[in-house]
């Protein structure tokens, strides 16, 4: 009731002229927890954290009938932070998404502006992370971008409509510089859905994502690896059988030329990619490689409770100009949620991370959960949280 008086305000507020069909709603996510982490740079760390299952948003999404079978969108959404109230994504205004655009049910949807990319759309609903679990249970410094934790600036984006359980998409996104290629961005994604079966397949390249600040991925915002080259593909499928869902990802991730890791740098106090100790010690790091392997499940115990578990394996391959090696991370996860209303939910999280095999003499050997304060002391991590999300 209180959302339909909300919609019905701001229809109002929005009107256009009296003879077109408008409609525009106020939505919004509110996720806050309690996090303890057993290792932060071989400390133990207490904290309060915004945005874990999913982020802490509020937004305006509106439509426009234009006659036809033809209709005007746009969206606006804006990421906070509950713990102290700032902006997230690099304190942008709309920094999850802004765009505008026309659809058609029968031609589908073209949109530009700030956007996810096809990864996103596509492949990130069969992982725990993009689909019921969230920050914490994405892979390693968020590679393949599953979790968003990059959107695309500058983004011309089509949609196709749903044929049957069959959808496919992309992105392009421009630059905007005198070197047309710089910091560019491109994916191609699609999906087929029936029954209790969803298969999505999705790939990704940016050129030189992050080095310019108008570009299509900003470092000042968000980003994964500043580099030469970012290139990302993969798939999974998910299938549900009664109250219980199983699902298998992969994806590769190959980076060229990195020269810093932005994920990192948005948390953490010192990080390096570069090798500074060990065989390695001296090098220029030419590329890394992320291989992901994903297999996911949810139990629905009751109609207000279900229990999550996820767990990845990650064959990192990291070469430099003196040699290459191959690190192994092992990731897994554990949630019980319930819902106390509709719209209100409290959930336990719980991830463990372990690094084996081959030494890069760098940041990377340490373990890093994805959302804790820093990384580890050592090659081993885990963290806790117990939060509250409220949607409106």
């Amino acid at each position: 009731m209180k959302k339909t008086a909300v919609s019905l305000v701001l229809s109002t507020v929005f009107a256009a002229p009296a003879f077109a069909q408008n409609s525009v709603a106020l939505y919004g996510v509110i996720d806050e927890g309690f996090d303890y982490t057993n290792n932060v740079r071989g400390s133990h760390n207490y904290e309060l954290q915004s945005g874990f299952a999913q982020g802490s948003r509020w937004g305006l999404k509106g439509a426009e009938e234009l006659g036809g079978g033809l209709k005007a969108v746009f969206q606006l959404e804006n990421g906070f932070n509950v713990s102290n109230g700032r902006l997230a994504q690099g304190g942008l205004m709309f920094g999850r998404q802004a765009y505008v655009g026309l659809s058609s049910n029968r031609f589908g949807t073209l949109t530009v502006g700030r956007q996810y990319d096809s990864v996103v759309d596509f492949l990130a609903q069969t992982t725990a992370n993009g689909n019921w679990a969230g920050l914490m249970f994405s892979h390693p410094f968020d590679n393949d971008n599953t979790d968003n934790t990059f959107r695309v600036n500058n983004t011309v984006k089509y949609m196709s409509p749903d044929w049957a359980g069959l959808q496919f998409g992309g992105t392009y996104s421009f630059s905007n510089s005198t070197s047309f290629a710089n910091n560019r961005q491109y994916s191609v994604g699609g999906q087929y859905a029936t029954g209790g079966l969803l298969v999505a397949a999705a790939f990704l390249e940016a050129t030189d994502p992050s080095t310019t600040a108008g570009g299509a991925i900003n470092n000042g915002g968000d980003t994964n690896f500043v580099a030469s080259r970012l290139r990302i593909f993969g798939g999974g499928v998910n299938y549900t059988f009664g109250p219980a869902t199983a699902g298998l990802v992969y994806t590769n991730t190959f980076i060229a030329d990195p020269v810093a890791n932005g994920y990192l740098n948005q948390t953490v106090t010192t990080e390096t990619i570069a090798p500074i100790s060990g065989p390695l010690a001296g090098a220029t790091v030419g590329s890394i490689r992320f291989q992901n392997f994903e297999v996911n499940g949810k139990y629905q115990l009751t109609p207000a409770l279900f229990i999550g578990a996820q767990y990845v394996y990650t064959l990192e391959s990291y070469n430099t100009t003196f040699g290459g090696v191959k690190p192994t991370i092992h990731s897994f996860g554990l949630m019980l949620d319930y819902n106390l209303s509709k719209r209100t939910d409290i959930y336990i999280q719980g991830a463990l991370q372990r690094i084996t095999g081959d030494s890069t003499g760098s940041s990377l050997d340490q373990a890093y959960v994805p959302g804790a304060a820093d990384l580890s002391g050592n090659s081993k991590q885990v963290m806790g949280r117990v939060g509250i999300r409220h949607k409106f």
